[in-house]
């Protein structure tokens, strides 16, 4: 893996929204916030990002991000910065009883 790489994470329930894989990689680039990730992905994956974020565009209530091991909602939420070579790691909750 690239040094500038980002490496997106997702669990198996999330991961058939993505073509089936756990880890996806992005380009790093300067500048880049979890909100301009998941814009990306939205692009690659726009059922991936329907299981992300609301129509409003907001990361949905039972979604958490991390960046590096940060909670986003500790952080800037969609604006935190996701550095190059960064690990995103994407989880849904699952409610039931």
């Amino acid at each position: 893996m690239s040094g500038a790489e980002v490496r997106v994470l997702l669990p198996d329930v999330l991961a058939a929204a993505a073509g089936g894989t756990r880890e996806l990689r992005v380009p790093g680039a300067a500048g880049l916030t979890v909100g301009s990730l998941l814009d990306g992905l939205g692009i690659r994956y726009p059922v991936l990002e329907r299981r992300i974020r609301d129509e409003r565009g907001d990361v949905r209530r039972f979604v958490n991000i991390y960046v590096d091991g940060e909670d986003i909602r500790g952080l800037e939420r969609q604006h935190s910065e996701v550095g190059p070579g960064a690990e995103v790691l994407i989880l849904q909750s699952i409610a039931g009883g």
